[in-house]
């Protein structure tokens, strides 16, 4: 278990039960009760937040959290109707980008602006910061950096005779060709929870669309830039070289041996496109259940003939949130409690994933996550992923979009114009 802080953490006394909804409680006497919702529903992730919540109550006694761990392809549909209904968890996981300005214009998250101290802002960098901000506002606080890109099988890789990871699209098209010599599927997709399908999408769009493109995308909602259908069209074109596992459309993600995850993890797939909490995941799923000791990573490969600028990269600085009525003091306690060092090193061991705490950063030893680290520092351009930038009804639609795209149910042109009909409706 993590050490408890030694300093004096301000605290009320007393307790009182709440219900498995959300809300915080509280008795005449000053007890605080709050509620707490991550997505780490197994493994080493779950047993973090139970011991991290049992020393946060230990520094702080009269301060109970109730724990309530989602699977994470619940969470935001749980969480929305939570938010919607006036009973939302005091503490949350945060996605950002448009789903949590939705929630900053319905007044259901609190203000952190004035309530993250000095320390943490000396261990989080200010760019972490910002990707939880609207408006120059701090709505969350970030816990990792969680960039996507390729996880590789190394010794699949040398099997093949594949000698360095793709760097370019033609690179990658050899690279599949090679692996399905050898008998694995070239790459894993669970296509089943729309969203890492539509990963694929998200980043042909990094590659074909300006940065200015993708940005103003957010604030016009129109997305009628050639580079949108000349994504799809780059995507309808590599799924026509069938890299992916045999019944991909109905492969879930993160969920068990069969999963895309576990496809890679029991090295019958390759590759899979995931962010970087993906070697927690893979190694859940691995028949020791340890990390894969050959997993490797690199960026997405270069497109040729797009506007994207070379190096960019996709993903976001996951944080957590307190609800509007959340009680003020306890839960800023706990999110700056949950960016310690100590804490955020203990986050880096359970979850093998990049915390956001620059100290924490420097006790990282394996290979690929150094690797995520270095191209996320050096990028020109970061994007948070598409369906968080542009809001729940236009991610819904990217996501399906996708999906019947790779089913053969919509052309490029037609995922593009579902997901305008999308904007033009919310």
């Amino acid at each position: 278990m993590l050490t408890a802080s030694t300093a004096v953490l301000v605290c009320a006394a007393g307790l009182t039960a709440c219900g498995d909804g959300g809300g915080s409680a509280q008795e005449d006497g000053g007890d605080v009760s709050m509620t707490f919702w991550h997505n780490a529903s197994t493994g080493p992730g779950k047993t973090f937040w139970e011991e991290t919540v049992a020393d946060f109550e230990a520094a702080n006694p009269g301060v109970t959290i109730e724990i309530q761990s989602i699977q994470n392809e619940d969470l935001d549909g749980k969480l929305q109707t939570a938010l919607n209904s006036g009973d939302a968890p005091d503490v949350f996981l945060q996605r950002g980008g448009g789903k949590m300005a939705a929630m900053v214009r319905a007044g259901q998250l609190l203000d952190l602006s004035d309530l993250v101290t000095d320390e943490t802002k000396g261990l989080i960098s200010e760019g972490s910061f910002k990707a939880n901000q609207i408006e120059g506002k701090t709505y969350a606080m970030p816990i990792a950096v969680l960039p996507g890109g390729i996880w590789y099988s190394q010794d699949l890789f040398t099997a093949a005779g594949i000698t360095e990871p793709p760097a370019t699209l033609d690179d990658l098209d050899a690279a599949v060709t090679a692996l399905k010599g050898t008998g694995v599927a070239p790459i894993a997709l669970g296509a089943k929870d729309a969203w890492p399908a539509a990963h694929w999408y998200y980043f042909f769009a990094l590659r074909a669309c300006s940065p200015d493109t993708l940005e103003s995308a957010a604030e016009s909602m129109t997305f009628d830039d050639p580079c949108w259908v000349d994504a799809a069209e780059n995507l309808e074109a590599f799924v026509a070289t069938e890299p992916f596992n045999e019944g991909f459309l109905t492969t879930a993600a993160q969920q068990g041996a069969g999963s895309s995850a576990g496809l890679l993890a029991n090295h019958q797939a390759a590759m899979e496109l995931m962010g970087a909490w993906n070697p927690g995941v893979i190694g859940s799923l691995t028949p020791d259940e340890k990390p894969l000791p050959d997993l490797g990573w690199f960026p997405f490969p270069e497109v040729p003939g797009g506007e994207g600028e070379p190096g960019s990269i996709l993903g976001g600085v996951d944080g957590y949130s307190c609800s509007a009525k959340a009680p003020e003091q306890e839960c800023a306690d706990f999110l700056n409690f949950i960016a310690r060092t100590d804490v955020q090193e203990g986050y880096y061991k359970a979850f093998n994933a990049p915390p956001v705490n620059t100290e924490a950063q420097a006790v990282i030893e394996e290979p690929y996550l150094k690797s995520v680290l270095e191209s996320y520092n050096s990028a020109p351009f970061v994007s948070q992923w598409l369906d968080t930038i542009y809001g729940q009804s236009v991610g819904n639609a990217l996501n399906v979009g996708v999906v019947d795209l790779l089913a053969g149910k919509r052309d490029a042109a037609g995922v593009v114009e579902a997901v305008n009909d999308a904007a033009a409706k919310s």
